[in-house]
């Protein structure tokens, strides 16, 4: 996630019905060496399973929030996923900085997950450049390897955050790119597990990830590859969370989700419900994040001080299912393991609300939906913020009758806009067109869509916008 998130996805994720599954490669058996995956699942050295608990943690933007660390440890958690930079984008984070960030991360009792942001949404038009290739984002581990090697049990390396935008013909390249960057990391020796993103902003709409799952961890010869979803709107029923984590564990592949938050956008997503079948499937979960948001609304602790938790900081660290009440601290550290984990294959005791069949083949967002015409709808305006020369603003779509799509024409004079997420916009002089997501252009009668933007010039005091 950037700190902030323009993302485009689609509203629900389902397993298919039928699968020709690839053949499963047998990777070598050695001494397994610091933390590993055995059978899909996550393993210390020792053989206690890893379940994370933990946080994200902006350490690139915020070098001098180094007490951060211990604050996240002391409120339970066991795992950061701390944000570097290969300096593609950002500043970059040094051998120097890195080896103080893992040590930080060990005097707090914290697994460290590792992650390049500045691979974020790349060769997507909202991702304003540069942005880091994985190809780049793998040198940088290869160049980091003389304070990595040595911390397997303590670091998990996760090559690169949402390394792809929503761009078809980018996104294209992702199975080949990812795999190319693990095949650099082993041949320069790093035996860390490693970590894999999902592209399409890390939500994984187009199944890309999903689907070619079996395939990326083939080509690991260790076998220590993880994969990581990041779940925000797109997971906003607890089905759509229960589908996408069940389909890797049917299929004994590791899958944690390594960001989420507790809505995106103005949108829902099942935040509860990602609580609950992570502790129901022994998966890891990573919230975002610790603080520091440009969208504040995610920060755990306000202004990185951990005895002032939002609402969000209270749920996730204190609440039902969250990081006191399920953490272990890691066996490395002196953890104790506990009793052994219920088959994740039973049926939980009380299931809770009954998912959507896992077996129902998905509506694939980029089609066409069965019924193409259009209702009516209404869209209205606000100022979010402002700056000196700039400022973002909101739409609001409301379907007074079902929707199939919706399109909103605007006028802005003076007013360019430079981002939008949740809509395609395109402009005509003063006059600015934006078309909805593949994901968010259905909608049932009084349901809301938001498109948000950047734009240049003075905010208006008030927008007419044509909804149809």
């Amino acid at each position: 996630m950037k700190i902030r998130h323009a993302v485009a996805a689609a509203t629900a994720l389902a397993a298919t019905a039928a699968l020709t599954l690839p053949v499963t490669v047998a990777h070598a058996d050695p001494e397994p060496v610091g933390i590993h995956v055995k059978d899909g699942r996550i393993y210390e050295a020792d053989g206690t399973e890893l379940i994370m608990r933990g946080v994200n943690h902006a350490h690139t933007w915020y070098t001098g929030q180094t007490q951060s660390f211990a604050d996240i440890g002391s409120l339970g958690a066991n795992t950061v996923r701390t944000v570097l930079s290969n300096g593609v984008k950002w500043q970059r984070n040094d051998a120097a900085d890195v080896a103080n960030v893992i040590d930080l991360a060990k005097d707090a009792k914290l697994i460290s997950m590792l992650e390049v942001h500045d691979t974020t949404g790349y060769g997507d038009q909202y991702a304003d450049p540069p942005r880091s290739t994985l190809s780049e984002a793998a040198d940088y581990w290869v160049d980091l390897k003389d304070v990595l090697i040595g911390q397997e049990d303590y670091v998990m390396i996760n090559i690169g955050n949402e390394p792809y935008g929503n761009d078809a013909a980018t996104n294209a390249s992702y199975v080949a790119e990812t795999k190319a960057a693990i095949a650099t990391m082993r041949d320069a020796g790093l035996e860390h597990t490693i970590v894999v993103d999902a592209p399409s902003w890390g939500q994984d709409w187009q199944y890309l990830m999903r689907d070619n799952a079996q395939e990326i961890y083939d080509a690991d010869p260790t076998g220590n590859t993880v994969f990581s979803v990041h779940m925000y709107q797109v997971f906003g029923t607890p089905a759509s969370v229960t589908n996408y984590l069940e389909y890797f564990l049917d299929r004994d592949l590791p899958i944690i989700v390594g960001e989420f938050g507790w809505e995106h956008q103005n949108e829902v997503v099942a935040w509860e419900a990602i609580l609950s079948e992570s502790e129901r499937l022994r998966t890891g979960y990573l919230g975002w994040s610790w603080s520091g948001n440009t969208e504040p609304y995610l920060d755990l602790a306000l202004n990185f001080d951990k005895n002032n938790l939002s609402q969000w900081g209270e749920d996730l660290f204190f609440g039902p299912n969250g990081i006191q009440e399920t953490a272990t601290v890691a066996s490395i550290f002196g953890g104790d393991p506990g009793e052994d984990p219920t088959d994740p294959g039973e049926e939980p005791t009380d299931p809770g609300e009954e998912p959507t069949d896992p077996g129902e083949e998905p509506t694939d967002p980029g089609e066409e939906p069965t019924d193409p015409s259009t209702g009516v709808c209404t869209a209205e305006y606000r100022t979010v913020g402002q700056w000196q020369g700039g400022f973002q603003g909101e739409l609001t779509v409301t379907a007074a009758s079902a929707l199939s799509s919706w399109t909103l024409t605007w006028d802005a004079p003076g007013v360019t806009v430079t981002n939008s997420w949740g809509g395609q916009t395109t402009a005509s002089g003063s006059t600015l067109t934006t078309v909805n997501e593949a994901w968010n252009g259905t909608l049932s009668a009084g349901a809301t869509a938001t498109v948000g933007f950047i734009g240049q010039g003075t905010p208006p005091a008030a927008l007419e916008v044509a909804c149809h």
